[in-house]
């Protein structure tokens, strides 16, 4: 049956999957735009092309892509280094922002064409549960002061903490300009001093501000000022959020029927409008269709972004594991099978276009996907009629989702972030094994209260070492090392002669020799006893060799060599001989006729040349 691009076939039931899941990704595209930092309409954007052009152009039928909390909190990250590095405006430093964006979204296609989507499953279990755990310990935790109506900036008391440093930051970058137009002079600073008299009271402001908000920002930042927002609590906003995280909980308890977020949204909204509140509302949404942020171009500068470029990889990495984790989901409940690496090139496509019109990024969300099957969802067109609805959605009713009280949504990013914990892996950790538990643990430390980024890689270098430490072991313990005996035998070696006991030594290679079992295989030479002049290796169980393992046989086949020791080769599998053979291990060290594909077929040149070799010496 040939893949068609669309299939009106189930129209039907894609517009109503469309449909559902473009209601349940409405407040959850407002609330990860608002937890960003760069508004609800970046959050709409991001759900809409993203949305669309992901599903037009990926892998899995019945994905439904958006923003996500993992590449929300990522994309965080980025946005408050890069808008802390523009001096706190973010208008100056947008086109920076989607430049990483728009670089995440070309890696993310580019590992689509390598084909590394079928490499995403060797991540270990235990960095993706550290790591979904660390994503909703940072939602539910920054949320907290958004939902008790406590905003850094705008405490005044905390804010005239940062007045001296924010006066040495402005003095700091009047020299640097001057120095940057060759202006400096050491004599009198006349120019520096004209310069600082211009100083105003509000720039030292907005820039205590900036500083402000900084310390304020992130985990530890958010528990620094916790004190503060607890004793300056606005009742108001902490009811509307509250009122917001009960009917999302009580409501499921109804029906599901009815996604209980959107259910929370308007009715707490409802509830500050119409009774004419006075609490904080969102960023305002622009009216009219998006339009392309050209400055990512014209104020390109390698500068800027160069300190992103890992993260950038990170972010198209992230949204590489959430888009086919839930691609994995989807193939579960519907019996089809997702293509990877179109997935992967389907996400860049819409992360790209999402950047260039101000979205934040997003990859494949496992609820809206979920909710779009049962709902439906057979093809790709229920991904794009949601992402059209939102565009709707956008266009004849962004004045009104611009009253949306913030509170409110921290109260449903509260929700998200209780929900994205990976309580399996939690629960577990009394069974796991413990080296497991130290890298899920490492990577939730590390991610919670220092770096996405560096965490998620500490903990793939650790697993890995782990990994690489537990093969090597296996491959020593299950490796015998000894002369002729009897009791430790393989089947076939129990008919050597008893007169050959000590001039045979068998030597079994069981699993690959690499370069975290090469220090084992390295102990051969001193465990030969001296009666031994022939050195038997059976290789039929060593299915790879790496050029650590090749190098470390060469050394010890030389020194067996120069001590005058025959060596027998016995089965050597496709990949071992061609690395052998490359180096010229065979036929220099070991000659072809000492090369034999059974055990047997080496005892008969065995049984050849042992006394000979005896009367030699």
């Amino acid at each position: 049956m040939k893949n068609k691009l669309f299939n009106f076939k189930h129209l039907k039931g894609d517009l109503f999957g469309g449909i559902t899941a473009g209601i349940v990704a409405l407040p959850l595209a407002l609330a990860f735009g608002v937890s960003s930092g760069l508004g609800p309409s970046a959050g709409l954007y991001g759900a809409i092309f993203v949305g669309f052009f992901a599903a037009l152009f990926g892998g899995t039928n019945t994905q439904i892509s958006g923003p996500t909390a993992p590449m929300t909190a990522v994309s965080m990250v980025v946005i408050a280094g890069i808008v802390a590095a523009f001096d706190g405006d973010v208008s100056k430093a947008l086109p920076a922002i989607l430049t990483v964006f728009l670089l995440a979204g070309i890696m993310q296609i580019g590992l689509g064409f390598i084909g590394l989507g079928k490499y995403i499953k060797y991540i270990p279990y235990p960095v993706v549960s550290g790591f979904m755990t660390a994503i909703g310990v940072i939602i539910l935790v920054t949320q907290i002061l958004p939902s008790v109506g406590y905003y850094p900036k705008e405490d005044v008391e905390f804010v005239n903490e940062f007045k001296p440093y924010a006066e040495e930051i402005i003095l700091e970058n009047i020299l640097k300009d001057e120095a940057g137009e060759g202006i400096l002079v050491l004599e009198d600073f006349k120019e520096t001093v004209s310069r600082a008299k211009n100083i105003t009271a509000s720039q030292i402001l907005k820039e205590s501000q900036t500083l402000a908000a900084k310390e304020a920002s992130g985990v530890l930042g958010t528990l620094k000022v916790l004190p503060k927002a607890l004793s300056n609590i606005n009742w108001l906003e902490l009811i509307l959020a509250l009122g917001t995280i009960i009917i999302i909980y009580g409501f499921k308890r109804i029906t599901t029927a009815v996604p209980s977020t959107l259910v929370a949204l308007l009715v707490m909204s409802g509830i500050a409008t119409g009774f004419k509140l006075n609490y904080r509302p969102i960023e305002e949404i622009p009216s009219g269709l998006p339009l392309p942020n050209l400055e990512i171009f014209t104020n390109f500068n390698i500068g800027s972004i160069s300190p992103y470029i890992f993260t950038a990889l990170t972010l198209a990495l992230l949204g590489a594991i959430d888009s086919l984790l839930t691609s994995v989901v989807a193939d579960n409940m519907t019996k089809t099978k997702h293509k990877p690496n179109k997935e992967l090139i389907g996400q860049g496509i819409g992360n790209s276009i999402a950047a260039l019109f101000g979205g934040i990024p997003g990859a494949g969300a496992t609820i809206r996907t979920v909710v779009n099957i049962n709902a439906g969802g057979k093809t790709r067109l229920s991904g794009m009629v949601a992402a059209i609805l939102l565009l709707i959605i956008l266009l004849a009713l962004g004045p009104i989702a611009s009253q949306i009280p913030a509170a409110v949504l921290a109260g449903i990013l509260i929700t998200v972030g209780i929900g994205v914990m990976d309580y399996k892996g939690l629960k577990a950790i009394p069974y796991m094994p413990k080296p497991e538990v130290v890298i899920m643990l490492v990577v939730l430390v590390l991610s919670s209260v220092w770096n996405l980024v560096y965490a998620v890689g500490i903990g793939l270098i650790i697993a890995s070492l782990m990994f690489m430490k537990k093969i090597g072991d296996l491959t020593a313990d299950r490796s015998s090392i000894e002369s002729f005996d009897r009791s430790k035998a393989w089947p076939d070696e129990v008919n050597l002669s008893k007169n050959l006991k000590n001039e045979v030594f068998i030597k079994h290679i069981r699993g690959p020799l690499f370069f975290g079992s090469t220090s084992y295989f390295q102990q051969l030479v001193k465990q030969i006893p001296n009666t031994a002049s022939i050195i038997i290796i059976r290789m039929g169980r060593m299915q790879y060799i790496d050029q650590s393992g090749l190098y470390a046989m060469e050394d010890v086949l030389v020194d067996l060599t120069k001590q005058g020791k025959k060596i027998l080769l016995v089965n050597i599998i496709e990949q071992p001989r061609y690395m052998l053979e490359r180096i010229d291990i065979i036929p220099d060290l070991v000659p072809e006729d000492q090369i034999f594909d059974s055990f047997d077929e080496s005892l008969v040149w065995v049984k050849e040349n042992a006394v000979s070799i005896n009367r030699a010496q």
